[in-house]
């Protein structure tokens, strides 16, 4: 069934309200969050409000941060993010590093003390506007086992980069570090259908297909599912992104980094504060004129959706052409929800007394 985006819009903001996020805190939560499910990426949008509602039940959530900067140079920033949603944190990040990249060409800014924050892609691209590169990483709950071990030391620990054209589309590259983001695995479980070969491994070790892999002590596994596949590049790549987020701003990394689900405890014995996130901003000016390198970016767009194809393809994608397709339709017909989806949001209505008549 499709819910009305507006509809969805203002039930989301007033669960937000309802926990106790200031007015403008609570919008800018819901844009990111339903970027998510505009850009079809459903695992990460109203799929995860009661996760964020029973994070703050447990007192795990901050909804009212004192956001700021506590270290800084010309060009590079930490942020605190004091235990808030990640869904403000970060774009308050992100404008950090915008403003940064005004005035130095680039700015980097690495965040600790952070929640769980959407989609990357979203914040990536809010660079778009300024003539700007964006890009966005963040670290997250240790569900993912290292190329060779059936130990889960990190994340599905996304990166997303979007770069600016001038008449063609922006290119948004948004991904996970793993086969399949965690999300993936509940809407399978919802769906009650069975998980890729590749995409997890049981406790001990071995491949499996079971959707519920996971929560029975097995593991994700990295981008390429096997050492045969690259795996160890997933792995590296998932590296990478705790280290710029958590390693360098003093947020937790590695096993330590606290679970997004309410009934799993925090390590008592914590290496850092918080979830981390890293933003970037390249201003394009600051390499060559911005007009002439968007339309060298317009060209590069074109001639790869001109590539031929393999057999029964029919066309070459450029990253962020599937969502931006989604969002066109979605906003014109509507979000579809899963039905457990659609359940679990009228159950939280009922106990936030928040009205989800759509």
């Amino acid at each position: 069934m499709n819910f009305n985006f507006e509809g969805l819009f203002a039930f989301t903001k007033s669960i937000f309200i309802k926990m106790g996020c200031p007015e403008e805190d609570a919008q800018t939560a819901t844009e990111v969050l339903l970027s998510a499910d505009l850009r079809g990426v459903d695992s990460h949008g109203v799929a995860r409000l009661s996760g964020y509602v029973r994070l703050w039940e447990a007192g795990r959530i901050n909804p009212q941060p004192n956001i700021r900067i506590v270290h800084e140079s010309p060009s590079t920033a930490v942020v605190d993010g004091d235990g808030g949603l990640g869904l403000v944190v970060a774009p308050y990040a992100m404008k950090v590093a915008i403003e940064k990249a005004k005035n130095a060409g680039t700015g980097w800014v690495s965040v600790k003390n952070s929640n769980h924050y959407g989609i990357a892609g979203h914040h990536a691209m809010q660079a778009l506007k300024h003539d700007m590169i964006g890009m966005s990483m963040t670290n997250a709950s240790p569900l993912v086992s290292p190329t060779f071990s059936k130990e889960r030391l990190l994340g599905t620990n996304p990166i997303a980069v979007a770069i600016p054209a001038n008449e063609q589309p922006a290119f948004v590259a948004d991904m996970a570090t793993t086969t399949a983001a965690n999300g993936k695995l509940e809407i399978l479980q919802r769906k009650e259908e069975q998980a890729p070969s590749g995409w997890i491994q049981d406790k001990e070790g071995n491949p499996t297909t079971n959707p519920y892999g996971v929560k029975e002590g097995g593991a994700l596994l990295p981008l390429g599912g096997d050492r045969e596949h690259g795996s160890h590049k997933g792995y590296a790549l998932g590296s990478i992104v705790d280290i710029f987020s958590a390693v360098l701003s003093g947020a937790n990394y590695g096993p330590w980094v606290p679970p997004f689900v309410a009934f799993l405890q925090p390590d008592p014995n914590p290496v850092g504060e918080g979830i981390g996130h890293f933003f970037g901003a390249m201003r394009v000016d600051a390499f060559r004129p911005a007009d002439e390198f968007k339309a060298h970016m317009d060209n590069w767009i074109c001639r790869f959706r001109k590539a031929k194809t393999t057999p029964g393809n029919e066309k070459v994608l450029v990253p962020g052409d599937p969502e931006r397709e989604l969002e066109k339709e979605r906003i014109k017909n509507g979000i579809p929800l899963l039905k457990p989806v659609e359940n679990d949001l009228r159950e939280l209505g009922k106990k936030l007394e928040v009205e989800f008549s759509l």
